[in-house]
């Protein structure tokens, strides 16, 4: 599917199952992607986080993209995720990201040494001349150790190097005066860069990104459940801004799962990684709720946890 309009809606960064090989299980990620495109989603977000890029090798990176984009067929856009330290590595990964037929990239700042604003910006205007298609910043500091600020960000859209932006930088005020900047809540449409997509990266504060103006959301957890992401994201659209709070309201209690695995014995993202991929697992859209080496995996004490989590969340497991 071409992207010839703003992306809008709900994005999921797609986890990335794997076989008792530690590689890419092609089967059980296809009805992934069955599981969220029945569920209601405008788009997919292969090699994000979530689906544990930085991990992958780049064999891994490529079986994992074809397998999206084949089971996607077209019927939502699929965006890749091209993260790597270096222009010159990023590039490759976009160069390779197109052939497999991917919509549109997605890249952050260059890494491992600080970056300068203007070296962010020759990085991203570089990326976007070498291959022809729309690209998204992805604004995370914890990770890459810049923060892109608004006006970076306004200036790259508009010179038409980037097609939008997706935040998960936690700085919900920054994302506030980031869609100010591009003309505001009611001036979007009328403002310097009305093409432009703005996507929340925080699954507890969508109600309040939309809210604010934002196109939509790149929810980890929305593996999970994409069908209740999909509802708060149409109550808002419909201006139903409390059944959009309740809808966010048990979908933050569903996202608890992400602490599940004990902070002494594993990190915050092996604990989250781990839940989203046991809770597809017990829903039984997975086979596997293993993540990447050398993360942590969690226990079964841990995985009980999820369950219950799901039970209270509307989504009994059937495994």
């Amino acid at each position: 599917m071409s992207l010839t309009a703003p992306l809008h809606g709900v994005v999921p960064p797609v986890c990335t199952p794997l076989d008792g090989l530690g590689e890419v299980d092609t089967a059980s990620l296809t009805r992934l992607v069955g599981h969220l495109v029945d569920g209601g989603v405008h788009g997919l977000f292969a090699l994000g986080s979530t689906s544990e890029v930085a991990y992958l090798t780049d064999d891994q990176r490529a079986t994992a993209l074809r397998t999206v984009v084949t089971a996607a067929a077209g019927r939502v856009p699929v965006l890749a995720g091209v993260i790597d330290t270096t222009t010159a590595r990023v590039v490759q990964h976009a160069r390779t990201a197109a052939e497999l037929g991917a919509d549109a990239l997605v890249a952050t700042a260059p890494f491992y040494t600080r970056t300068h604003p203007k070296e962010i910006a020759a990085h991203f205007r570089a990326l976007r001349a070498a291959v022809d298609l729309p690209l998204f910043a992805y604004d995370i500091p914890v990770a890459v150790h810049s923060k892109l600020s608004a006006a970076l960000v306004r200036e790259l859209a508009e010179d038409g190097t980037l097609a939008g932006l997706k935040d998960s930088s936690g700085d919900e005020g920054g994302l506030r005066r980031l869609i100010v900047e591009l003309g505001g809540r009611e001036g979007r449409a009328d403002g310097p860069v009305p093409h432009f997509s703005v996507l929340t990266g925080s699954e507890l504060t969508v109600d309040a990104a939309l809210l604010a103006g934002a196109d939509g959301v790149v929810p980890g957890i929305g593996n999970v459940d994409p069908a209740g992401y999909v509802r708060l994201y149409d109550a808002a659209r419909a201006g139903d801004w409390d059944l959009a709070a309740r809808e966010q309201e048990r979908l933050v209690e569903l996202f608890a799962m992400v602490d599940v695995g004990p902070e002494q014995d594993m990190g915050r993202s092996s604990s989250a990684l781990g839940s989203f991929k046991h809770a597809l697992r017990l829903l039984g859209v997975i086979d596997d709720g293993a993540t990447v080496f050398p993360q942590i995996q969690l226990s079964d004490e841990s995985v009980a946890l999820i369950g219950e989590r799901l039970r209270a969340a509307g989504l009994p497991p059937v495994r």
